[in-house]
């Protein structure tokens, strides 16, 4: 399989998997997912920070202090009557009692409540009770309620005070981690519909026609945006009574500020501690479900609520798809270093659009996006690496191998003569060495393909310069090559020829090092050291042989790479050389050069060559050792 089609079948995958995983989540099932977009949401809510809220809703709480006035809870009847009135007193916008009033209590308190309760605009809260634990949507069901959580009944207010009130059901709707992320707006039976407590008290308060449209509802011309199930999303101002609470206390001793009621939401719920009506959320972990329905209020009214609509969903769904694409493609242009480091700036580019959404009242799924992207990509640069490793090893042990293969040019000769050089032969010959300098270096920093690339036009330009010079290559060192001067048999012009293969070799090769990218050529080097004198020519190795040159001379033309190196020069060229060669001056040379070189007891001459008219670092270098 070429790699062209891995790849493509790595995208077709990806794209499956994407949206496969959005699919499933999308109808209710990967339940995980919840749990982990909530922890999500709580993250971007706690970066987000404390936000104030447009001040129109006041929270009266019945709290721990109200309990220890009148010594139980639920409050009275009558004291609770007694709240009532003081508030309508204060002609608020509304009043709503977020407490269920199902029971009979008092007779008396019964009739004072009904009573006040007929003296202002109320809403009453009601609860909806389903067959389990969870909200459900019965399978089948047609039309757009369809989608509405259907609970079995609806525990109602009494009579006596439903009918001085309006009545919305008081549920929220809580993920997995028990913190309320939306409100639904509808619930219904299987015989009716009901609206939520805020959507009632937001209604009254805006004093506007509602109407349900499949997205988005309507409270006369202003527009609340809604999830695909009628709910409202709800995010956070901050801990608890960041929205204003004042304690119902204050009616009783009589100090309650008129400004905190006058023209405004009034929320009448319970905050005592054992109560068992709190939260978790982001900025609190116990937040009263009071200030919870307060907060899907104030959002109703402000319009300030994020939205969560079916075009923020189709959005989700084409992230899920389109960014492990994107984040595939790229490992697989850029592989190894550069393509994981490409893939990491594409997702922190999108967890902060994705943050940045969210502030700005957009609340993109991370939980879904995250599955869909991590594994396949997880996966695909798993083996991305495996593969550039198993590649890398590959070159490596090949560039160690190399010197043991023969150049095609022997076969000819061998083909003529199979004895050829089947005992050692002695003669004088010269020698070529060359070597990238920086190779391994680079070997372990760009991709694979782009290695091989190189060492094919490395060799090729190898291989032109010794069959121009009538050289023969006795064998490729991996990132360097020994050619060889002088077989089948000794030749007159051998060192003349390997001089100009020398020569040739540094322009050619100087001219490709300036052809690669920059981020390439500014890493290479190369060096070359050339030498004429005796050798010992022959067959090494039993099952595989291969023609190689040893001696002194050898041993010579390899070490004048490292003086070369040394002293900042390209081409190193021993005085024998020249002498045999019959140097004319193509070029300029610098030196001689007195030295020693690793494993020869005896000094060596030295000159090194350069191109006319192309100063370098070797002849200012090389003009001090004169």
């Amino acid at each position: 399989m070429t790699r062209r089609v891995q790849i493509l079948v790595a995208l077709v995958l990806t794209a499956l998997w994407g949206a496969g995983i959005y699919a499933g989540h999308a109808n209710g099932h990967l339940r995980f997912l919840d749990r982990l977009e909530a922890t999500l949401t709580d993250w971007r809510t706690q970066v987000r920070g404390v936000k104030a809220p447009p001040d129109l809703v006041t929270i009266v709480a019945i709290d721990d202090t109200v309990v220890k006035r009148g010594g139980s809870y639920p409050l009275p009847r009558a004291d609770l009557a007694r709240v009532v009135d003081t508030i309508v007193q204060f002609k608020p916008k509304v009043v709503g009692i977020d407490l269920l009033l199902v029971d009979r209590s008092a007779a008396i308190g019964d009739a004072t409540l009904a009573s006040t309760l007929a003296t202002g605009p109320m809403v009453l809260a009601a609860a909806a009770i389903f067959p389990s634990a969870s909200e459900t949507v019965e399978p089948g069901s047609q039309g757009p309620l369809a989608v509405l959580p259907q609970a079995e009944r609806f525990l109602l207010p009494l009579p006596a005070f439903a009918d001085h009130a309006e009545v919305g059901v008081v549920n929220v709707a809580t993920g997995q981690s028990g913190s309320p992320l939306s409100v639904p707006m509808l619930f219904r039976t299987r015989d009716k519909v009901e609206l939520s407590f805020p959507l009632r008290v937001a209604a009254r308060a805006l004093d506007k026609p509602l109407t349900i449209a499949p997205d988005h509802l309507m409270l006369g011309d202003r527009a609340a945006p809604t999830d695909s199930d009628f709910a409202l999303p709800i995010t956070y101002y901050g801990p608890r009574r960041t929205i204003r609470t004042v304690s119902a206390q204050s009616i009783f001793d009589g100090t309650l500020d008129r400004a905190a009621i006058e023209n405004r939401i009034v929320v009448i719920g319970a905050s005592v501690a054992g109560g068992g009506d709190f939260y978790p959320t982001p900025f609190d972990s116990l937040m009263p479900g009071v200030e919870v329905v307060a907060t899907a209020i104030t959002h109703l009214v402000a319009g300030d609520g994020i939205v969560r609509d079916r075009k923020v969903r189709i959005a989700d769904a084409l992230t899920a798809i389109l960014l492990p694409l994107l984040l595939i493609s790229l490992l697989a242009w850029r592989r190894s270093a550069p393509g994981i480091v490409a893939a990491a700036v594409v997702m922190m580019a999108w967890a902060g659009l994705n943050l940045f959404a969210f502030t700005h009242g957009v609340w993109l799924n991370a939980a879904t996006t995250l599955v869909a992207a991590v594994p396949p990509v997880a996966a695909f640069a798993g083996v991305q690496l495996w593969a550039g490793g198993r590649r890398t090893q590959y070159f490596a042990a090949k560039s160690r191998s190399l010197a043991q293969f023969q150049a095609p040019a022997v076969q000819e000769w061998l083909a003529r003569d199979p004895d050829f050089l089947s005992k050692p032969v002695r003669q004088d010959a010269a020698v070529v060495f060359i070597d990238l300098s920086g190779f391994t270096a680079l070997s372990e920093k760009i991709d694979p393909d782009e290695l091989q690339d190189l060492l094919k036009g490395f060799h090729a330009l190898i291989d032109k310069a010794a069959v121009d010079s009538s050289g023969m290559i006795t064998g490729f060192l991996g990132d360097g090559a020994m050619i060889l001067f002088g077989l089948p048999g000794a030749m007159p012009d051998d060192a003349a020829r390997a001089l100009k293969c020398s020569i040739d070799l540094h322009r050619s090769v100087e001219r490709w090092i300036a052809s690669l990218p920059p981020a390439i050529a500014g890493q290479l080097g190369f060096k070359i050291g050339t030498h004429f004198g005796p050798i010992v020519a022959s067959r090494l190795g039993e099952s595989h042989q291969h023609i190689t040159a040893t001696g002194d001379t050898v041993n010579v033309a390899s070490r004048l790479m490292e003086v070369a190196a040394q002293h900042d020069a390209r081409l190193a060229l021993t005085d024998t050389l020249l002498d045999a060669a019959d140097f004319q001056g193509d070029g300029v040379l610098s030196g001689p050069l007195l030295t020693q070189v690793r494993g020869r007891a005896g000094v060596v001459t030295v000159w090194f060559w350069r191109d006319q008219n192309r100063p370098d670092q070797a002849a200012a270098k090389a003009e001090m050792l004169d």
